[in-house]
């Protein structure tokens, strides 16, 4: 043990050194996660149980560490301890920021979060932010931690009990309130009954506004790899005809119209999304399919439109989203009154 304590300057000053390292191995390894999926669900439950450790010492910190010196005779320096938190961080935000970009829908208000967690990414390997804003503010420092937990949970629930997203963002939500509520009197300047007043009803607002923007996180685990909208469709192959940007008043009224997705999900997930079909931003239509995940290329559903508005004519949208409103995607196309030409045609919608 004094041989391992000897060591400890020595590795101190080589991380101060060389900063860079610790980042590095944080980015490396999260992109690896993402990479080699029979590694996340392993990574993804240690994260998550390292995360809840980390968060009971960062409360307890000075209590621990009293206890530590008094059991074994000597005292965790506190720069190491930060090494180990700043590491933890780095590692977590790297493994999720992959799962959180690739589900990202840029063009919606997900980029707020996915930019959020970004920022979170860039600060936990930035040490004049990290050292300088975050670690000397407890309650902060708390809440970057509640940040990262969030993030881990969403992503690694589905992956290792293979809960929906709606139950997983639940409880990621439920234990992110609950872990931030240590950091709120760090926000609160004033004393008295206000102050007493105002801590037992931030934590209810601070859920409440989670859930009611969970439209705008994105689900971690869900992704769209391949669209289509299609007036044709094999079902016997279960392959869409060539996906269309223009469609005519003729095509649609005589075949209709098809919604193909293939869904990328964790294997033994069951989930039940919905194409949400919208004329001009109006919601005309909302159609529930259930995907099973463990499909290298994705489980491929699809829905056939046939009864649309008496005036078709518009922009369209096939939103694809989860029972909790989260959005994985978006199937763009636009009904024309007239004939349209074979390039136009068939360009494919974006999502």
């Amino acid at each position: 043990m004094k041989a391992l304590l000897d060591r400890i300057p020595t590795l101190l000053a080589l991380l101060r050194r060389y900063p860079g390292l610790v980042a590095l191995f944080g980015f490396c390894s999260g992109v690896a996660s993402f990479l080699l999926v029979d590694r996340q669900a392993y990574l993804a439950k240690v994260l998550g149980v390292v995360l809840l450790i980390s968060w009971i010492w960062l409360i307890l910190e000075n209590l621990l560490r009293e206890r530590i010196a008094r059991r074994f005779g000597f005292e965790l320096p506190l720069p190491l301890l930060r090494y180990g938190t700043q590491m933890i961080h780095q590692e977590s935000l790297f493994f999720v920021l992959p799962f959180f970009f690739i589900t990202t829908t840029w063009n919606s208000g997900q980029l707020l979060f996915s930019g959020l967690l970004a920022a979170a990414a860039l600060a936990s390997i930035t040490d004049p932010i990290y050292y300088r804003w975050l670690a000397p503010r407890r309650w902060l420092l708390l809440m970057f931690h509640s940040l990262a937990l969030f993030a881990v949970m969403l992503t690694a629930l589905p992956i290792i009990f293979h809960l929906t997203t709606t139950q997983s963002y639940r409880i990621a939500l439920a234990t992110a309130t609950v872990l931030a509520l240590p950091s709120l009197p760090g926000l609160i300047g004033f004393a008295g009954w206000r102050r007493t007043l105002l801590l037992a009803i931030l934590p209810l607002a601070m859920a409440g506004a989670g859930w009611m923007a969970r439209v705008w996180v994105p689900p971690a685990t869900l992704w769209l790899t391949e669209v289509a909208v299609s007036d044709r469709f094999d079902g016997d192959q279960r392959t869409p005809g060539e996906s269309l940007k223009l469609i005519t008043l003729e095509q649609l009224r005589d075949h209709g119209l098809y919604a193909y997705t293939s869904i990328n999900a964790p294997r033994g997930l069951d989930e039940r999304i919905y194409h949400v079909w919208l004329q001009d931003g109006r919601e005309v239509d909302r159609i529930a399919l259930d995907i099973h995940g463990g499909r290298k290329k994705g489980y491929r559903a699809w829905t056939h439109k046939l009864r649309f508005p008496q005036d078709p004519l518009g922009n369209w949208q096939v939103q694809v989203r989860t029972e909790a409103g989260q959005m994985i995607g978006v199937l763009r196309f636009e009904v024309v009154s007239g004939p349209v030409s074979s390039a136009a045609e068939t360009t494919a919608p974006p999502f």
